[in-house]
């Protein structure tokens, strides 16, 4: 040891401890410990959840659906662009965490006491700042104001904050497929998850959507630790911030959480996940919406009178639209064509305005 080698008494205040303080150790921790989490664990989570995504949507490009705004039928769209706007969610939320770790790099190690660096070498912070980037592979600099690293944790709930936003991505991402896999009889039936239990306890051959559930969970936790993260991001009194310990705790609890989650969503629910072609296209064949369509061309008034027919007679759009629009059938396979529905615009037949 450093005692037994120096040939004279080592202090632990005098010597080991002189020019540092658990006042800029601790907090300089959470930063270290925090960046290198969602470097070494959340990020690569979230690529590989997002790059699961990616692939299932491409494999289902041409997989036309219902969309939904209400939890009422709306316009079609692909499973692609559905899956799509998942992905978008993830790299969005990717960026902001990359954004935000450009602030959390930011070590107040060498402030001392209060941010002075009092009995601490002038070139102690940039130092440790070098090494540690050196050991981690990750990149640490030394805080222009130690004062504020010291004080305040406004860098740490920033980034709770980013973790709350994923937790929302989630929660909305694992209940679509809740919705989706809802039945499988009485419920929307699009899709199929992998059963991973045996099913109800008391109901045989009830399987249910558990990983999407525990998502929600994880996800709802996060959500929870960033609330007491802020509190204790408001207890910065003066000189420094005494709930450290809280926002330590509840950081890496918050990231350990969410990178596993991540990972099982991939793995075992979107990887594996089942369309039921059956039940999506009998869905779309029946959706009165897709004669938003003819809008320019017939008017919404006489649109909307086709679509509320077609409701309660419960028949296909198209066969009432052959009725009572005044198009010809060529023209009405091409404007309700639920595959060209889903590329947007003002389609072939349509008026200006």
């Amino acid at each position: 040891t450093l005692a037994s080698t120096a040939g004279r008494t080592i202090h632990p205040n005098d010597h080991v401890n002189l020019g540092q303080s658990s006042n800029d150790v601790v907090p300089t921790a959470i930063r270290v410990s925090a960046q290198l989490a969602v470097i070494e664990d959340l990020l690569p989570a979230l690529k590989h959840l997002r790059r699961t995504i990616d692939k299932r949507g491409k494999a289902l490009g041409k997989v036309v659906k219902t969309g939904r705004t209400h939890l009422m039928d709306a316009m079609p769209l692909t499973f692609a662009q559905e899956f799509g706007a998942w992905s978008s969610q993830l790299a969005s939320a990717e960026a902001r965490l990359d954004d935000t770790l450009k602030r959390l790099r930011r070590l107040p190690i060498g402030g001392t006491a209060i941010g002075t660096g009092i009995n601490a070498h002038p070139q102690f912070g940039r130092k440790v700042a070098r090494a540690l980037s050196t050991m981690t592979g990750a990149r640490f600099e030394s805080a222009d104001d130690k004062f504020e690293g010291i004080a305040t944790q406004d860098d740490a709930v920033e980034l709770s904050g980013q973790l709350n936003v994923l937790a929302v991505a989630l929660i909305k991402i694992a209940n679509d497929l809740r919705w989706m896999n809802s039945g499988p009889l009485g419920g929307l039936g699009e899709i199929e998850l992998p059963a991973l239990q045996p099913g109800s306890s008391i109901m045989p051959g009830k399987v249910n959507p558990v990983i999407p559930e525990a998502t929600v969970m994880a996800a709802a936790q996060v959500m929870g630790h960033h609330t007491a993260v802020t509190v204790a991001g408001q207890s910065g009194n003066f000189q420094l911030n005494v709930a450290l310990p809280l926002i330590a705790a509840n950081l890496l609890e918050s990231i350990q959480l969410l990178s596993n989650v991540s990972r099982l969503l991939a793995d075992s629910t979107i990887a594996r996940l089942k369309v039921r072609r059956d039940n999506v296209d009998a869905a779309l064949a029946r959706n009165p919406i897709l004669v938003t369509a003819l809008n320019p061309i017939i008017g919404y008034e006489k649109a909307a009178a086709i679509a509320k027919r077609a409701y309660a007679e419960q028949r296909p759009v198209i066969e009432i639209a052959r009725e009572d629009s005044g198009l010809s059938d060529a023209e009405l396979d091409t404007l309700l064509d639920p595959a060209e529905l889903t590329k947007g615009g003002i389609h072939e037949g349509a008026g200006g305005g």
